[in-house]
This record gives C-alpha cells, structure tokens and sequence, in this order.
C-alpha cells in the first residue's frame, strides 16, 4: 500500500487563507494592514527570488512589505542603523534579513540586533530561548511548517519516536524542540550518528533535513511512518529531488511529503503566519 502524499501546496493555501482573514480584521482594528520589512543584501540571485516571493505572498493576504536592497559592500554600521530605524517603526510589525549576509558581515550579529518581538524568522536568540524553554514566542518557518503539515496528517506526536536527520539552527535542532514540545521522544541524527538507517527504523516520524540527495532508503523506513522530507537539491539534469528516495520509500511510508510540493510552500505561508502573530504580540490586538 502506497504512502498518502503530503500535498504541501494545499496545506499552504489553507493557512494563507486563515491569515488573510485575521489580516483584515488586524487591518479594521489598526487603520493599517500589518507591515513586513524586508532587508537584501547583495546581488545574490536566489535572494533577489526569495525576497521577490515572500512579498507578493505577502501582498496576497494583505500585508503591506517593504523591501531594503543594500549594496554587497554595505558597512555593518549602516545595516544596524537600518534595522534599528525599522525596531522603532510602528507600522512594520515583522522584520526579516534576508540569508546569506556578504562575507564582511557577522550574521550572528545582525540577527540579534533585529528587536525579539518583530523577528518573524525566529532567528534572535531570545526566541530561540523561548522555544527551548517551552514559552512563547516566534518559531522559525520551515520547522513550523513541519509540524504543521504533521498535524495534518491526524498523528499525533505523543509518545510516538520522532527521529531528525540534520542539526541546523534553522531546521534541525528547533524542530527537535517543537517535537519535544508535542511529547514526542526525539533523536537528532547528525553525519557522526552511528548506524543512521538503523536508528532511522524506529521512528514513527522521520523528518529529513541534510541536503544530500535521496539519502533516506526504503529500507531505512518503518512501515507506516510519518516521512517529512525538507531537503531540497538540484540535480545535474537540472531537476530537483529532496533527501528522501521518493518513489522507494512512498512503498513503506504511511504519509510522504514530495519534493517539490512539500514542505517548500509551508515556509511562506509560516512567515505570513508569524508576521501577523508578531502584529498582535506588538498591538494586542
């Protein structure tokens, strides 16, 4: 029996959906929509894409986005004069520094300074902190993401083995906490895990986060398992494929999200999401 595929793209349009009706309440409250900067960096031609995304997605639920295009060779004192002109600004309720930062710029630094109550990518250590901590706050979009398309799926993370390939700040390690946060048990695996397909075997859900072209195997997968697959990788054809082997493991898994089509759309819609929790944290609205 074949997987149910995750349709990633649906669940996206659903939560845009839900966030363009609290924008427009947000909107009838405040005078004004919720507002959404967004800092560029550099010519960078998958920034310039993303950036390009993010505010026409933005712009379809009805937030008002800015965005800030810096020369690569900016100071690092005119960055943070920028960013903390926008922390003061009262219509821009979301800031978000585009990724990667030119080389001269410390990226640790730049996210810090951005204020915790408008970091909509949930980068700033405060909110880090917070999630660990199990308190409130701002969550990074792609693990938010997961989780949701998780809950979608109508399995239920109590007590269920949750196994992580990768240890990013941006993917791995939040989205351990918010597994934790669901009563999952949690192993994170990393390229120093000893015998990774085996530990793989014993989860009831098993996010792939790695950057290494189907890497996850059938044989990796217990039958009936949650599969959520958050690489992304372009193949010489051109093509692009996730970190899970798709068309093997759809035989074993019990849900699978496709690359594309899966966790990708989610990002967006999470951002969105986030933005307008970010505008109801600042207004109390």
């Amino acid at each position: 029996m074949s997987a149910v595929i995750i349709d990633g793209k649906a669940v996206a349009a659903d939560v845009r959906r839900q966030v363009a009706q609290e924008v427009a309440e947000l909107t009838a409250k405040l005078g004004f929509p919720p507002g959404l900067a967004v800092i560029r960096v550099g010519e960078d031609p998958a920034s310039k894409v993303y950036v390009t995304n993010k505010r026409k997605a933005a712009a379809q639920v009805g937030v008002r986005s800015w965005e800030h295009a810096l020369a690569a060779g900016t100071p690092r004192e005119e960055l943070l004069a920028l960013i903390e002109r926008l922390n003061r600004d009262p219509e821009v309720h979301g800031i978000l520094v585009q990724l990667p930062l030119p080389s001269h710029l410390d990226e640790t630094e730049i996210v810090a300074a951005v204020a915790p109550e408008k970091d909509v990518d949930g980068f700033h250590p405060l909110n880090v902190g917070r999630l660990w901590e199990g308190l409130p706050g701002l969550v990074p979009c792609t693990p938010a993401g997961v989780m949701e398309l998780i809950r979608r799926t109508g399995v239920d993370p109590t007590g269920r083995r949750a196994v992580v390939i990768g240890r990013s700040n941006i993917v791995g390690k939040p989205l351990a906490a918010l597994l934790l946060a669901a009563n999952a048990t949690v192993t994170v695996c990393h390229s120093r895990t000893r015998d990774l397909p085996g530990v793989c075997r014993e989860a009831d859900i098993l996010v792939a986060a790695v950057g290494r072209p189907r890497l996850v195997q059938a044989d990796w997968i217990k039958p009936g398992a949650v599969v959520i697959d958050v690489g992304i990788n372009r193949l010489s054809d051109g093509s692009l494929t996730g970190d899970v082997d798709f068309e093997a493991v759809r035989e074993v898994a019990g849900h699978l999200t496709p690359v594309p089509g899966g966790v990708g759309p989610m990002t967006i819609a999470m951002l969105l999401a986030n933005t307008v929790k970010a505008a109801r944290l600042q207004t109390g609205a």
